[in-house]
């Protein structure tokens, strides 16, 4: 009998073949419901990032079906607070795959996590993977530094692929190579002293492109004379000529007027040149009354220019109202229109003061200035009985600036007391975290996995060292420096940003005032504030504006630490001498800043507005300044703060008082700030 054919050799029938479609295109739909729910589960998840909860990072690290959340979970858990090297090195281990930028980062830290822990093959193999894999990462630049110590050349591969990172700019300083520091660092810490000894008289280089690259990093450190004779007889372009000429602008001022000739004389050599439009504009903000006869020395089509034009009219050799008009954007249209408002203001010219106030309108000028402007507005409006207006142009104020000076001030107006507000809900940092919106894909990725210290050091990779050259250039610097605590030099780059960025709306504008205003020192602040019995928002409100909370920094006059005291003073509120390094220690600082303030209130009958003015100007000065016949402090305490004769006292005062009602109202919820 012959073999039965085997079945799969069997012509499958028309019903055979229709059940295993219909078998295929349920498996086939299973795997796309699958697929699309899993889809749907990344889609409803919420983004991780460093305002996550630690529950929800910890569950996110486990269940999540996407291996690139589990890994921003990874990161983000190790970079919390508090979290240890061992913790670190085990949240990390394991994360380094696949090409995104995350994976060199997480290669990066598990590395620092290993050597820190003690387990230096690990941390060995883990900077060669570095290195091998992403070469061009910045996160690289640590690899070299690291595996430079046993093999030197790295370190010189380090300067070359990675001049401007912080880690070639250690290395440098390291190795004592000035010139590197001179172009790529000339502020790192370390460089400064070097610079000036490899031009001191024996060190000084032969070579004139040495000469000249050293003296480009003495000007920007303001060493304008140093870098003059480092020179010698090099000749200097006009780049490195600028430079010089500013940094001598910041000396003495027999320095000033050396500088300002220097750039009277660039801008003749080179009318038509960058440089000589960047003179004219540093010669038209010089207070010194010279400076007008250099800049009437200037050819005609210099002097044709709003920053001229706007100084000269200032001092009355040109017509205000026509620079308003022909440069209505310009800063110094901007500076010259408050000056001939401030002006009418303290005479109580209302209709004149509303006069220069309109000449600009408020919608193109950045948040701070327009705040400024609609606030005197509605004050002018006021004083002539027109209440509506008023009242109109005081809530124009809070929605170009919900946080600051003239918005509180503008809620007083209104009648609207913050202190009776609800309070914010508990638990709130007073710091909510935002994207950081650089335009840049891998800075945003690593800055939401709470990777600042690799974004910034990405950025200036980038920038190549470079200051920033615009405003949001300014913007994105500032946020990534004082996100890795270098308060002093960003919080500076905030501030000149929002005198340069064009409005927005409120809750944006609400989320960049909250960023200006980073809450540090706390635990010391409070502890001090509740000894002295004062505000702590007060303390905090001094602090940044003093010293940007920059415990280390110095004064020109000598005051030192957080709270910025002269040591007299210091000594005097703690009853003896006092070192240096304790009023550089933030927790005593405080503790002398919070009595000082103390005494402070008691003399001034608690009023904040003489209480801030005496901090800078001392009590004696500021009541010299209570007069019957000046403006009255209790019912018109604005126009008293305009009236102060002291230009930095005025703006000192204003910035605390801004400074002290942004911290109170920071946790309010933004539709509460952006309402009137």
């Amino acid at each position: 009998m012959p073999a039965r054919p085997a079945p799969a050799s069997r012509p499958s029938s028309p019903a055979h073949r229709s059940g295993a479609l219909l078998i295929a295109i349920c498996c086939l739909g299973s795997g796309a419901a699958l697929a699309a729910g899993r889809q749907l589960l990344l889609q409803l998840a919420p983004p991780l990032n460093p305002s996550s909860s630690s529950s929800a990072l910890l569950q996110a690290r486990k269940v999540s079906v996407d291996p690139e959340r589990r890994r921003q979970a990874a990161l983000l858990l190790s970079s919390a607070s508090g979290t240890s090297a061992a913790q670190r090195r085990q949240w990390l281990r394991g994360q380094g795959w696949g090409p995104s930028p995350l994976a060199a980062a997480s290669l990066k830290q598990a590395a620092l996590a290993a050597e820190a822990t003690g387990h230096p093959q690990e941390a060995a193999g883990l900077w060669q993977s570095l290195l091998r894999r992403f070469p061009k990462a910045a996160a690289s630049a640590d690899a070299l530094y690291a595996l430079g110590r046993q093999q030197p050349a790295l370190r010189q591969t380090l300067l070359q692929r990675f001049a401007a990172h912080p880690a070639a700019l250690a290395a440098a300083v390291e190795g004592k190579q000035a010139l590197h520091l001179a172009r790529w660092g000339a502020r790192w810490p370390g460089a400064e002293t070097l610079l000036l000894e490899a031009c001191s008289p024996s060190n000084r280089p032969s070579d004139d492109a040495d000469r000249r690259t050293l003296a480009a990093g003495l000007s920007e450190l303001g060493h304008g004379l140093e870098a003059q004779t480092c020179l010698a007889k090099t000749p200097a372009d006009r780049g490195l000529q600028l430079q010089i000429a500013r940094s001598l602008l910041k000396g003495s001022a027999e320095q000033q007027s050396q500088g300002e000739e220097q750039l009277l004389a660039l801008a003749l050599a080179a009318p038509h040149s960058p440089e000589a439009r960047e003179a004219t504009l540093l010669l038209a903000d010089s207070p010194d009354a010279k400076s007008l006869a250099r800049l009437q020395q200037l050819p005609p089509k210099l002097q044709d220019s709003a920053a001229v034009q706007a100084r000269l009219a200032q001092a009355g050799l040109s017509p205000a109202e026509a620079v308003l008009r022909r440069w209505p954007r310009d800063p110094a249209s901007w500076q010259l229109q408050w000056d001939k408002a401030r002006d009418a203001l303290l005479k109580r010219q209302w209709a004149e003061a509303s006069r220069w106030l309109s000449a600009v309108p408020p919608k193109t000028l950045p948040a701070p200035l327009a705040a400024r402007q609609l606030f005197w507005q509605g004050y002018s409006a006021e004083q002539r009985g027109q209440q509506r207006q008023a009242a109109a142009l005081w809530k124009q104020t809070i929605q170009a600036q919900p946080l600051g000076y003239y918005s509180w001030r503008a809620r007083v107006r209104l009648g609207l007391d913050p202190s009776s507000w609800p309070a914010a809900p508990e638990g709130r940092q007073g710091e909510p975290w935002h994207n950081l919106k650089s335009g840049y894909a891998d800075l945003d990725l690593l800055w939401s996995a709470g990777q600042a210290l690799e974004a910034w050091e990405t950025w200036r990779v980038r920038q190549q060292g470079r200051p920033p050259q615009t405003a949001q250039d300014l913007l994105i610097e500032g946020r990534l420096r004082t996100a890795i605590g270098d308060d002093w030099t960003g919080l500076g780059q905030l501030e000149r940003a929002s005198l340069r960025l064009p409005q927005i709306n409120c809750q944006r504008q609400l989320q960049r005032e909250q960023q200006s205003h980073p809450l540090r020192f706390q635990e010391s602040l409070a502890k001090a504030a509740a000894a002295a019995t004062v505000d702590p928002n007060l303390l905090l409100a001094v602090a940044k504006q003093e010293s940007r909370f920059s415990p280390a920094v110095a004064s020109p006059v000598g005051a030192l630490g957080l709270m910025q005291l002269m040591p007299e003073t210091a000594a005097e509120l703690a009853g003896g001498p006092i070192s240096p390094a304790q009023l550089k220690d933030p927790e005593r600082n405080a503790e002398l800043g919070a009595r000082y303030l103390q005494q402070l209130m008691a003399g001034a009958s608690a009023d904040l507005f003489r209480v801030v003015a005496s901090y800078n100007a001392g009590p004696g000065a500021v009541a010299s300044w209570i007069k019957p016949e000046g403006f009255d402090l209790e019912r018109e305490p604005e126009l008293w703060a305009e009236a102060i004769p002291y230009p930095e006292t005025r703006l000192y005062t204003k910035k605390v008082l801004g400074n002290y009602w942004s911290y109170k109202l920071l946790n309010q919820p933004a539709h509460r700030l952006c309402r009137a």
